[in-house]
């Protein structure tokens, strides 16, 4: 059968939806093992060995993050998905940050959808070609249904995006990293987001979203999952292409394409080496510029125009290392002149409506 054998750890407090999902999932194979809160499903976890672990964020007792948190702590090669409403988009994507492999979000339209992400995270090697194709099929049903739901909701689409935006000033063990956004409509088309990645390194990123409409949103929770299935990979060690702008893009560029959502962006993705103040910078599409600030002002750093993301016949982007010296910041921005004098000004405000400014913004690195 389809997932015969794998050890599922099913926890959600739904006992209707608990029961239907384990009984499709045993009807294909697997063995499941069922929990009704957090509580319970650490519990168990701790006893038995799981390929995976399926499970609720909003469950009585020990929620879904702070179980998930502890059960990546204990067994981190063990992937997790996790199913959540769409009203609590924000931990979704706290869950991805600390290591579940993907989400779902409730009602699940197709119970193969759940099958699908299961084969996904365990990167079974006995799905042949033919299946393969099979799920790619769901897997891009299953966008389109998000996406279509996004596009006739202007209120879903502004409530999902804004819960990905990050407080406007964002301090870390080694570095700061300070933004503004400026929107001129309910959706914005611009992300930015960063992160540690280790100890060692931090990676930031800007990016302009294409079609600039409710897609955008969609297009947001697109990026922050691919970058963060690259983090697990890292946090995992099965993977550096977090920290390679170069090949980062390379993989951004594919999954976009894949997607066949027709989502294009313009990106600049930096990876910073804190310990020796050492940034690779990589860029695709043309409408964002880099600089380096000090006391002088902004310096923008010659990095050449190439194609945006989501292009078939991509070819690679324009890159450049940096060193970063005392009392310079490294500033990612689009080129109108009210952000730059903006961001000169230090008027770092997070996401903002501003219906006199044009749409876009800057990011500002402090080491």
């Amino acid at each position: 059968m389809a997932l015969n054998g794998v050890a599922v750890l099913l926890v959600e407090d739904d006992p209707v939806f608990r029961q239907i999902v384990a009984s499709f999932l045993d009807s294909r194979g697997a063995q499941v093992t069922q929990a009704c809160d957090g509580e319970q499903g650490l519990s168990v976890f701790k006893s038995q060995r799981f390929d995976i672990v399926l499970a609720d964020l909003s469950m009585p007792k020990l929620g879904g993050l702070d179980m998930l948190k502890e059960m990546t702590r204990l067994a981190p090669l063990v992937p997790s998905i996790v199913i959540s409403g769409n009203n609590v988009m924000a931990d979704v994507v706290e869950a991805l940050r600390i290591g579940a492999s993907d989400y779902l979000v409730k009602p699940v339209s197709d119970l193969f959808i759940i099958e699908q992400a299961i084969k996904q995270s365990l990167h079974s090697s006995y799905i042949d070609d033919t299946q393969a194709a099979d799920f790619d099929a769901l897997s891009h049903q299953e966008l389109s249904d998000n996406l279509a739901l996004l596009e006739q909701s202007v209120a879903a689409a502004k409530q999902v995006q804004q819960q990905l935006f990050p407080a406007s000033n964002i301090s870390y063990p080694a570095a700061k990293v300070d933004y503004s956004l400026y929107k001129n409509s309910d959706i914005s088309s611009y992300f930015i987001d960063s992160t540690m990645v280790g100890s060692d390194h931090l990676i930031m990123y800007m990016a302009h979203l294409y079609p600039e409409d409710n897609r955008a949103a969609f297009a947001c929770v697109l990026l922050r999952s691919f970058v963060n299935q690259k983090l697990k990979d890292f946090r995992n060690g099965q993977s550096q292409s977090i920290i390679e702008p170069f090949n980062m893009m390379s993989y951004l560029n594919e999954r976009l394409v894949k997607s066949g959502l027709d989502i294009k962006a313009d990106m600049i993705y930096v990876a910073i080496e804190l310990t020796k103040h050492r940034a690779a910078i990589a860029q695709a599409g043309k409408g964002l510029r880099c600089y380096l600030r000090n006391d002088e002002g902004l310096s923008p750093l010659a990095l050449s125009e190439s194609l945006q993301l989501g292009v078939l016949d991509w070819g690679k982007p324009s890159i450049q290392f940096r060193s970063i010296l005392p009392q310079e910041q490294l500033c990612i921005a689009t080129s109108e002149p009210e952000h730059k004098q903006a961001l000169l000004d230090n008027k770092f405000k997070g996401l903002v409506y501003d219906a006199t400014l044009p749409a876009g913004g800057f990011l500002q690195l402090s080491l």
